[in-house]
């Protein structure tokens, strides 16, 4: 039996776009919920053919990818897993341009760099890159205890919706552990499975700091570069966040370095070995646990806005400030039912002119704390009007 289909924000993009470009690529982590979005999105359309490029099966179909797009012209083509076959970006090009026409191919991936940049040179002005994340608290319904549960669980569909906590902790573990024995193999890179997993942990505990790359290494045992490399790895494949800082034009010493933060709170969570919303809420993660899974779910439902962190070196800060154009939100993130902000977040305010800012909470009903500032949950900002 298969489980419920939730539907997902994306879902409209991504018909938009499948109306406009010859090509849409879907990218987003493994099992994050692409393949289920895409067939409910093929299933309504007239004319469409599926294939998975992690089976040999539809990987022989395109054996002759020419024959294969001439025999299915006026199809929408939906493959999966395209990091698998990079060889066709070079074959797509031309059969998009004798397709003329939108709506021609629809590419799933799990990584991001190097599918970006095969496609790019490829593909460009023919496709539409859009990302999916693992699920958003609209796209299971309201209320604390979904809330809460995925904030505990985090958004990947098959931990989320787990039938118990140990369930989800047991399916968390094992996704841990196929990303390292098998996914990163499958990428092509030739990584020591220990290393990424003493790298990938390390994060987990420094997750909400500024990166330091040099005291990474040195903790690790080995190479500034390398530790640079390996990190990269983990961001491509939507593990880890860099989150840049705001560096706008003041007189101000202002720090450089980005934070670190694990995108997936209940990876995080796995890989602290916290099991439940109990063990978190006694874990001294549990702030920066709430700052990185606020920020995901904003800037995940935010995609028109640019987001970064204001740090000075006399301590002025914001968790995020959302950039669009010359507009600017500041966001502060307390895992309190009462939070309280400090002089570090006023003169924050102050710095960069900003008159309209948010407290996240875990609060069930918003509230104003000062003259311009808000106190509410993601889901109350979102729903706010402040975003549009």
């Amino acid at each position: 039996m298969h489980p419920p289909y939730y539907p997902r924000r994306l879902e409209g993009r991504v018909k938009a776009a499948l109306e406009r470009f010859p090509a849409t690529a879907v990218l987003g982590p493994r099992q994050c919920g692409k393949t289920s979005m895409a067939k409910a999105l093929l299933g309504g359309h007239r004319d469409s053919i599926y294939l998975d490029l992690e089976r040999p099966s539809d990987r022989r179909k395109l054996s002759d990818p020419e024959l294969f797009f001439e025999h299915h012209r006026g199809q929408l083509v939906c493959l999966d897993e395209i990091q698998r076959a990079p060889e066709l970006f070079p074959v797509l090009r031309s059969v998009l341009d004798s397709g003329g026409g939108p709506g021609q191919v629809l590419l799933l991936g799990s990584a991001s760099g190097d599918l970006l940049r095969q496609s790019s040179e490829s593909l460009a002005g023919r496709i539409s890159y859009l990302e999916l994340t693992p699920f958003l608290p609209p796209e299971l319904g309201k209320g604390r205890e979904k809330n809460r549960t995925l904030w505990s669980r985090g958004g990947f569909p098959p931990s989320a919706l787990a039938g118990s906590d140990e369930a989800s902790v047991e399916w968390r573990r094992q996704f841990i552990r196929t990303f390292l024995e098998r996914d990163i193999p499958q990428l092509g890179l030739r990584v020591p499975t220990p290393a990424i997993e003493r790298l990938w942990t390390m994060c987990a505990h420094l997750h909400g700091q500024l990166l330091n790359l040099t005291r990474l290494g040195e903790a690790l045992g080995v190479t500034h570069p390398t530790v640079r490399h390996h990190l990269d790895l983990l961001v491509e494949t939507y593990m880890v966040r860099l989150l840049p800082p705001f560096l706008p034009n003041l007189r101000k010493r202002l720090i450089k370095s980005p934070k670190l933060f694990i995108r997936d709170s209940g990876i995080l969570h796995a890989l602290l070995e916290v099991d439940d919303f109990s063990g978190l809420m006694g874990h001294p993660v549990v702030g920066a646990s709430w700052e990185g899974w606020a920020i995901e779910t904003i800037l995940a439902a935010t995609d028109r806005w640019q987001g970064y962190f204001y740090l000075t070196a006399k301590g002025a800060e914001l968790d995020l400030v959302l950039v669009r154009g010359r507009r600017l939100l500041a966001l502060e993130c307390k895992a309190s039912k009462a939070p309280q902000v400090g002089p570090g977040f006023h003169s924050a305010l102050k710095d960069l002119g900003i008159k309209k800012a948010w407290v996240i909470a875990p609060v069930d009903t918003p509230y104003p704390l000062a003259p311009g500032i808000m106190v509410g949950s993601p889901l109350h900002l979102l729903a706010s009007g402040d975003l549009h």
